[in-house]
């Protein structure tokens, strides 16, 4: 689960089972063009300063318990998620990108959340 870091239970979150998780950081990975299982922490080698994505944060983060990511790093990412949301328009017979935009969406209310109380994102 990834929510604001001001112990509101009203507060917007987003959730996703482990494997339910990885499978949307690959797919955001695989929007931004590079394949996760290749990175470093993922079971590849490639370093993560050789991408360049205001999406890092997210990608490169461990499923739960991790650092939270402060305001600053929130603000960075809806202009990117945006994009990707923009970019893919559904038809019926693609339930699996449906529920990928609708998650992108949803995060990035999470984060306009944080980034408007100037809280950090924890996850959990």
């Amino acid at each position: 689960m990834l929510f604001p870091s001001d112990d509101n239970a009203a507060s917007p979150d987003i959730s996703w089972s482990y494997t339910g998780f990885d499978m949307f950081r690959q797919w955001l990975a695989q929007a931004e063009g590079f394949t996760l299982a290749k990175m470093d922490g993922f079971g590849g080698d490639r370093p993560w300063h050789s991408v360049s994505t205001t999406l890092a944060p997210l990608l490169n983060h461990p499923d739960d318990n991790g650092p939270d990511l402060p305001p600053t790093q929130c603000a960075a990412m809806p202009p990117r998620l945006e994009t990707i949301l923009h970019r893919r328009r559904p038809d019926d017979s693609e339930p699996v990108l449906r529920r990928r935009l609708a998650d992108v969406s949803q995060l990035i209310t999470v984060l306009r959340y944080c980034v408007a109380k100037d809280i950090a994102l924890t996850f959990g």
